[in-house]
């Protein structure tokens, strides 16, 4: 008859128990990681790591010049700059209904005009607010000093944000000795034919079939953009974020027609 040994089979117990207790910590531990990336990337805060931050910066710029070509290939077609059209359904009421245009060729973003996608913002880069379009301010080095540009705008962005799309543009950043950024000074808010003091106009700036170019129209501080060493004025600056004094504010801009 084979005895077996009472102190071998306890041990083999307590083994197969500590395996076990293993195995169960190890799920637990994949789960708690699991749910701790998930809520990461559902954050739409501002604490998104550096090289997140790189990648969201770089969809930005991107996603502008898609947009920007959009409008150049629209004007190559034969429309005016006061025709172009941002309409599209999950845009604001106030660029006008798609489905309605039986013309749809000045619409950006439509395949029968500029063929551009409409697009989000990607998360954690500004409050959630959508991409506008305005006709009210003077961009430096672009285009006559005594008209407005039609530019993109991401408005509401983070501060990171904001200082490395300034960074990759070469204009000056927002640190704790700052220079920068780039500022556009002033108080005043839009009303009728004045687009105010920050290029981030609002709803009354939007651009549609009621409101284009504006003839009154806002100057960012030029001294506050990058300085070209030889000609003392500001480096044309197509693309930047800019600090308003209202608020105090960020906003992401891109020209999309120079004037």
């Amino acid at each position: 008859m084979i005895v077996k040994n009472p102190f071998l089979l306890k041990q083999r117990y307590s083994e197969t128990g500590n395996v076990l207790f293993i195995i169960l910590l190890a799920i637990v531990l994949i789960g708690a990681l699991t749910a701790a990336i998930q809520s990461s990337n559902r954050s739409e805060g501002s604490n998104i790591d550096a090289e997140t931050l790189v990648i969201r910066a770089s969809e930005v710029q991107r996603y502008a010049s898609e947009l920007e070509r959009a409008v150049t290939f629209i004007m190559q077609n034969g429309a005016s700059e006061s025709d172009l059209r941002f309409a599209h359904p999950d845009a604001h009421s106030d660029y006008g209904d798609l489905s309605a245009d039986a013309d749809p060729s000045d619409q950006v973003f439509h395949v029968s005009g500029g063929g551009a996608s409409y697009r989000a913002a990607p998360g954690g880069i500004n409050d959630g607010s959508a991409w506008e379009f305005y006709a009210g301010t003077h961009i430096p080095g672009m285009g006559t000093a005594s008209r407005a540009e039609l530019i993109a705008v991401l408005p509401n962005v983070t501060q990171a944000f904001c200082n490395k799309i300034n960074e990759i543009n070469d204009q000056p950043l927002s640190l704790p000795n700052p220079p920068g950024p780039p500022e556009d000074t002033g108080a005043s808010a839009a009303s009728g034919s004045d687009p105010g003091a920050c290029l981030n106009i609002g709803a009354l700036g939007r651009f549609n079939d009621t409101r284009q170019f504006y003839t009154t129209i806002n100057t960012v501080d030029e001294t506050t953009f990058t300085q070209d060493p030889n000609t003392g004025a500001a480096v044309p600056a197509p693309q930047a974020c800019v600090k308003c004094a209202i608020g105090p504010t960020y906003h992401f801009y891109h020209v999309l027609l120079a004037r």
